[in-house]
């Protein structure tokens, strides 16, 4: 009697992924970064554009995924992130920039800028990289859904 398949919670998040894109036809490699109590999966493939798709999109899906295929119903469980050709890392750059950007605006026009809606690894990063500025204040605005804005608004001079 043969053995039977490994079921999705037998499997390491490496090995599910993997059966994933293998099922889907991508040819790929894989490489597993941590980072502190975070497993990155970063894709190497001849085609990322179809794993990104647009705005990223596809990306997040897979994750989403992959997550709750690891997980089943425990959302409590340490994400696992995926990436593809660094294209994550690319975009929370851009992310920041943009950020940074608003930021010099508001102190300057001495007003509040509204960044758009942004998931909550996004809004974390923003709220990570404002959290000791001198002039700024992030703030998450109350938005129902996954998606909220965050406003950086200026600090009085005193």
């Amino acid at each position: 009697m043969p053995t039977p398949a490994p079921t999705p919670s037998q499997m390491s998040p490496r090995e599910l992924l993997e059966c994933l894109l293998g099922h889907l036809g991508f040819i790929f490699q894989i490489e597993e970064i941590q980072r502190g109590e975070h497993l990155i999966l970063n894709i190497l493939t001849r085609d990322p554009r179809r794993l990104i798709g647009r705005d990223g999109h596809v990306l997040e899906e897979l994750q989403y995924l992959l997550n709750r295929l690891i997980s089943g119903k425990d959302d409590h469980t340490s994400r696992i992130m995926i990436d593809v050709e660094g294209y994550r890392q690319k975009e929370q750059q851009h992310l920041i920039e943009r950020a940074q950007a608003l930021a010099e605006k508001a102190i300057k026009e001495n007003s509040s800028q509204t960044l758009p809606p942004m998931n909550a690894f996004e809004r974390f990063l923003i709220h990570q990289e404002f959290k000791d500025h001198p002039k700024i204040k992030s703030r998450s605005l109350e938005a129902q859904g996954k998606l909220k804005q965050i406003s950086l608004d200026p600090l009085q001079s005193k």
